[in-house]
């Protein structure tokens, strides 16, 4: 089948939260790192479907979404609402004494204790991206189709770019963002947070 892009929607989820997890090893499949393999997609793909300032497009297949580009126009106002309505229900429905496996225990901690964006990614722009594809439909050309739907809608937003941190581990999806233009970020702490500008 075609594959096309169109509008990620609430309906979703599942599909966002299986292609995170099969990507959340750096670019990899984390399935048998975790017993609760739902717990990456809640932190980095699900909210962008239910909260407020996101947005999202999706990769699919028969309508089946194999990939995605999701982001928040206002990372600042994202992570706030975040803090008050999505983070404490998750993070008591997931404490860490019912993990055994040391990746479900970090993210159950960071579920109580969540990472905010360093200043100079704010600095840098206010909106953010995650994008994944599943392994299967990489290298076709389809993460650069997705970028340039991603930065289309943040264009019509009044955004001039656009950021995101990425696994230091994943050295073929730096290669992917240099080639698209990102670069490293101007004060940041580290070379693994990435801007764009357009």
């Amino acid at each position: 089948m075609p594959l096309t892009i169109r509008k990620a929607v609430e309906s979703d989820e599942a599909a966002l939260s299986h292609i995170c997890l099969v990507t959340a090893d750096a670019g990899a499949s984390a399935q048998h790192l975790h017993d609760f393999g739902e717990l990456p997609g809640l932190v980095y793909a699900v909210p962008y479907v239910r909260l407020p300032t996101t947005w999202g497009f999706v990769l699919v297949e028969d309508d089946r979404p194999v990939g995605y580009v999701l982001g928040s126009t206002d990372t600042r106002a994202y992570e706030k609402y975040a803090a008050e309505h999505w983070w404490p229900n998750l993070a008591q429905k997931y404490p860490p004494s019912l993990a055994t496996k040391p990746a479900d225990v970090g993210y159950m901690k960071l579920l109580k204790n969540m990472h905010v964006a360093p200043e100079a990614n704010i600095q840098f722009s206010p909106a953010h991206l995650h994008i994944d594809i599943m392994e299967e439909f990489q290298r076709q050309g389809w993460g650069r189709k997705l970028i340039d739907r991603a930065i289309a809608h943040l264009k019509d937003e009044g955004l001039h770019g656009v950021w995101l941190g990425m696994d230091p581990r994943n050295n073929e999806a730096r290669k992917f963002y240099e080639k698209l233009g990102f670069k490293k970020l101007e004060g940041a702490l580290d070379d693994n947070q990435l801007g764009l500008r357009f």
